[in-house]
C-alpha cells in the first residue's frame, strides 16, 4: 500500500554488498513512498547483458505495480560508459524525478557511482592526452601500477587489471591535478544512506547459490548470444566477473567447472572489495546505516521509512 512520501531527505540510498537483497528493498520502499530507482550499478546501464549484471526484473514488480528504474539500459554493451557520464546522467534521472514530486531512491553497489552521485563538485570531462599516452606506452604495467598509486589510492583492483585502464585512470588524475579550479558545485541537496548487511558465511552462500540459478536459467546463453551479435571476447573480458569467465569457458579456454570455481571466487573477492569501498565511505565521513539482512524485509522497510521520516544529523 503506499502512504504519502513523508521523506525529509531529496535522496535515499540503498547499497550494500552483491546478493544481499537491495533491489526488492529499494522496490518495495519506492511503492510505499512514491518513489522512483535510479541505478547505481556500472554493468546494468547496457542493454542486452541481463542476467549477468543482475537486472533482476521481477524485483520491480511490487503487487502488480512497476516501479520506474532509470540509468539501466542506456548503452550498448561494447561502449566504456564511465562514471563522468554516469554523475551526468545520475543529476539529469534525480531532477526529473524531483520534478514529478516522487523520491529518488538510488539503489546498486557500485561505490564509485554512489560516491559521485553524492559529490559536490561535478566531474570534469576529461580530454584525451595524446603525449601523455604515448609515454605512458613505455611503461611496464607494475610501473604504471606505481604511477597510478602516485596519485592517488586505488581502492578498486578493476583500476589495475588491464593497461588502457590504467593509462586512462592516469590521465584523468593528471588532468584534475592540473585543473584544480574547473569544477563546478552541485546544487546541495540532503541524502541518507542504508546498507544492507550478512554474517560474511552467509553472503558466501547466497553468491553462490545465486551464481549456481542464473548459470542455470539463461546466464551462458545471453553471453553467447552477445558473442553471436559480434562482440569480441576481449571486449566482454572488459566487463570482468562473469563475463570473463564466461567467455573464457565458451572460448575453449577454461572447462565448466574451472569457470565455475573461478567465477564464484572472483565473485567473493568482488563482494569484499565492495565492503572495503563502504568501508572507506564512512572513514571519509559518509553516515551509512547498516540494514541486518536476517530480518524480515516488512522490519527492514519500517525501519527505512522510521529513519527517512525522522532526519538527524548526519
Amino acid at each position: 500500500m503506499q502512504e504519502a512520501n513523508t521523506s525529509l531527505y531529496d535522496l535515499i540510498v540503498i547499497t550494500g554488498c552483491t546478493a544481499t537483497g537491495k533491489t526488492s528493498l529499494a522496490s518495495e520502499i519506492a511503492t510505499r513512498l512514491n518513489g522512483e530507482i535510479i541505478s547505481a550499478d556500472s554493468r546494468q546501464v547496457y542493454k542486452g547483458m541481463d542476467i549477468g549484471t543482475g537486472k533482476d526484473r521481477v524485483d520491480y514488480s511490487i503487487n502488480g505495480k512497476i516501479v520506474p528504474v532509470h540509468l539501466i539500459d542506456i548503452a550498448e554493451p561494447g561502449y566504456e560508459y564511465n562514471v563522468f557520464e554516469y554523475q551526468q546522467d545520475f543529476f539529469r534521472a534525480f531532477q526529473q524525478i524531483r520534478r514529478e514530486k516522487a523520491q529518488p531512491i538510488m539503489c546498486g553497489g557500485t561505490g564509485l557511482y554512489i560516491e559521485a552521485a553524492l559529490a559536490k563538485y561535478r566531474f570534469l570531462k576529461v580530454p584525451e592526452n595524446d603525449s601523455l599516452r604515448k609515454q605512458l606506452q613505455e611503461f611496464t604495467t607494475t610501473e604504471l601500477e606505481e604511477k597510478l598509486k602516485s596519485l592517488r589510492t586505488v581502492h578498486n583492483t578493476t583500476d589495475i587489471t588491464e593497461r588502457n585502464r590504467i593509462i586512462r585512470a592516469i590521465e584523468i588524475e593528471t588532468y584534475q591535478k592540473n585543473h584544480p579550479n574547473k569544477r563546478q558545485l552541485f546544487p546541495e541537496f540532503s541524502s541518507i544512506i542504508f546498507a544492507t548487511d550478512y554474517p560474511r558465511q552467509l553472503v558466501r552462500e547466497r553468491i553462490t547459490n545465486r551464481l549456481k540459478y542464473r548459470l542455470a536459467n539463461g546466464m551462458i546463453n545471453e553471453i553467447q548470444q552477445l558473442l553471436k551479435n559480434g562482440l569480441k571476447p576481449s571486449q566482454l573480458e572488459f566487463y570482468g566477473l562473469e563475463y570473463k569467465f564466461i567467455t573464457q569457458y565458451l572460448t575453449g579456454d577454461l572447462t565448466y567447472d574451472e569457470m565455475f570455481t573461478r567465477l564464484n571466487t572472483s565473485i567473493h573477492q568482488f563482494a569484499k572489495r565492495q565492503m572495503t569501498w563502504f568501508r572507506r565511505m564512512e572513514r571519509k565521513g559518509y553516515k551509512i546505516h547498516w540494514i541486518s539482512g536476517e530480518v524480515q524485509q516488512e522490519e527492514k522497510i519500517q525501519l527505512i521509512i522510521k529513519q527517512v521520516q525522522q532526519k538527524q544529523e548526519e
